[in-house]
């Protein structure tokens, strides 16, 4: 798609501002536990699971999302990041002329305010300890863009809140309790979501020196990234064989279709090594963590 032919702040200019490709990554935590929560409710009396606490999460998390994408729009064309004649990965609204920079402006404290009032009903299911997660998601969102990702803290985000929040706050929303076995399995959802930071950072890790943006990637080297990006993959897998240990048989064994898929792609990325190429090896891994969600949220119900 050619930017000529997107109107400046069309709805077309804002559906790829937003980004929705993005919005299954940000689903999969948290069908994840809510999946976990929705199986475990039938062992806690007195604590049905509430499909409203459950659709308002996914909504949280979907706006949130967008929030953020907003905000990494906004910001790293303010930095100078988002160089037209430089960028590798896919391209950018505000950079592109596509969002004036106001109404980027606008939008992400228009979405901050929406994934406030989604979240705040959330208290009645969870408690006060909500406000606190909420600020906190918010926060971390714009440090995450302005300053976090800039000296290598994008990963461990990445785990704790594509992984541990979303996958922990739901079930306990749910059934006001948590354990060390969900802790685990968030961890191990977060691991496989992280994968996408890092073929993203992999890709863009010679114009991000360029910047003085140093990702994980840059820290770390190219050799090390991949086998970071490998081992991923195959611990999240191993960590979820814990499932079996808590009845969920299938939930330990279906996430195999992911691993092979995730194998396949390291080896893609390993081969293309550098260029927009590395773009396909980023749709591919956002697919396979589609998969991974898929394959443990219904091994986890049909268990």
């Amino acid at each position: 798609m050619k930017s000529k032919d997107i109107k400046k702040d069309s709805i077309k200019a804002w559906i790829l501002a937003s980004r929705p490709k993005t919005l299954s990554g940000a689903a999969v935590p948290v069908m994840i536990g809510l999946a976990l929560a929705y199986k475990d409710s039938t062992f806690y009396e007195g604590e049905p699971f509430s499909w409203v606490a459950a659709v308002l999460c996914i909504l949280f998390a979907w706006v949130m999302q967008i929030d953020a994408n907003f905000i990494n729009d906004f910001f790293d064309y303010a930095k100078g990041t988002d160089d037209t004649s430089t960028r590798l990965g896919p391209r950018r609204a505000c950079a592109q002329g596509w969002i004036s920079v106001d109404k980027m402006k606008h939008a992400v404290a228009i979405t901050t305010c929406i994934a406030c009032l989604i979240g705040l009903p959330l208290i009645m299911y969870g408690g006060m300890e909500m406000v606190l997660i909420g600020i906190l998601c918010v926060v971390f969102c714009f440090l995450y863009t302005t300053h976090l990702s800039y000296v290598g803290m994008g990963d461990l985000l990445v785990i704790v809140f594509f992984g541990i929040i979303p996958v922990c706050v739901p079930y306990y929303i749910q059934l006001h309790t948590c354990s060390s076995f969900i802790f685990l399995m968030s961890l191990a959802c977060g691991m496989v979501v992280d994968t996408l930071l890092i073929v993203n950072n992999f890709r863009d890790r010679d114009t991000d020196k360029t910047v003085g943006k140093t990702t994980l990637v840059v820290k770390i080297g190219e050799k090390a990234s991949l086998q970071l990006y490998l081992a991923l993959g195959w611990g999240a897998c191993v960590m979820g064989l814990a499932y079996f240990t808590h009845g969920y048989f299938l939930a330990s064994l279906m996430p195999v279709v992911y691993l092979v898929l995730h194998h396949y792609t390291y080896l893609r990325i390993k081969r293309i090594n550098r260029g927009k190429a590395l773009n396909q090896c980023l749709g591919e891994t956002a697919r396979n963590i589609l998969i991974y969600g898929m394959m443990v949220t219904i091994g986890i119900l049909l268990s």
